[in-house]
């Protein structure tokens, strides 16, 4: 399964009209991926790996903000909502109460009017809903990691 999801990661990256004119080195850029699934973390990985950028992982929300604590140099932070020990709303709260320049994008399923103003509400500067698409992704990170 691992596998499938590797390739189509690859497959989505030659397929999309790539968002940007050139190739794109973020090997100068830290960010943190906080999510516990498997399958969604190696399909972010994978789709980032052209990118060069420097990627942490966490798998829970207490793991996220202890990350964010002691590692000044990430920039962004993938999001995912729902995870397990401490929640994605409740990671954002705690890392923005700290580390209010940090970007954090929330990554969920759950694409509802009521679940982004949620997000919003307790700091997520962007929102990306699942399944999250190649081109969307780059052009968000684009958009913050200039």
């Amino acid at each position: 399964m691992l596998n499938n999801i590797i390739t189509n990661a690859l497959s989505e990256q030659k397929t999309e009209k790539k968002p940007m004119a050139t190739a794109v080195d973020w090997s100068d850029k830290k960010i943190l991926i906080a999510e516990d699934e498997e399958v969604n973390f190696v399909y972010l990985q994978t789709a980032l790996a052209s990118t060069k950028i420097n990627i942490v992982r966490a798998k829970n929300g207490e793991e996220a903000v202890e990350k964010a604590k002691i590692d000044p140099n990430i920039q962004l932070i993938l999001m995912d909502i729902k995870m397990p020990k401490m929640n994605g709303l409740e990671a954002t709260r705690a890392i923005k109460q700290f580390r209010n320049d940090v970007i954090i994008i929330a990554q969920t399923a759950f694409a509802l009017e009521e679940d982004k103003r949620n997000c919003f509400s307790v700091g997520v500067d962007d929102f990306l809903s699942k399944p999250v698409r190649y081109k969307l992704l780059l052009e968000m990170l684009e958009k913050y990691l200039k």
